[in-house]
């Protein structure tokens, strides 16, 4: 079972303000893995993550359809914690959960895309592994 805790919620949250940026990884169409920074990842709901994608062409949005599998990680050395987030990307329709996703992001990732021209993504955890152990799995 997933269940994201407050402590997930709130580290992953002020990560891009703490200076620990959470990376993250799709697949192109091609089959290759990419490599991201996402400074709007954040805990959506006890088993979901969230990102706000300012670049609607090119970037994750096109890869979602062909591959939805992403993982996530989280690491702060300084207290020692690391947390992997592997789960499965799909692109929201709703406005009101567009509007949740993007108003939860940080303020200096909405003041790069003050017009709303991006879209959300809500990514449904699979596992969650810490220190090389599954500690959470659907």
């Amino acid at each position: 079972m997933i269940e994201l805790t407050d402590e997930m919620r709130e580290k992953i949250g002020n990560a891009l303000d703490d200076g620990f940026p959470v990376v993250t990884s799709s697949v192109n169409p091609d089959g290759q893995p990419t490599i991201s920074f996402y400074g709007s990842t954040q805990v959506f709901s006890s088993d979901q993550l969230a990102v706000w994608v300012r670049a609607r062409e090119g970037g994750l949005l096109p890869r979602i359809p062909h591959n939805p599998h992403m993982a996530f990680l989280y690491r702060n050395p300084g207290e020692r914690i690391g947390w992997q987030f592997h789960g499965r990307a799909r692109l929201v329709e709703d406005p009101e959960i567009a509007r949740q996703v993007y108003d939860n992001a940080p303020e200096r990732e909405r003041n790069t895309d003050p017009d709303r021209q991006g879209h959300a993504v809500l990514i449904d955890i699979d596992k969650v592994i810490e220190r090389g152990q599954v500690i959470m799995e659907r």
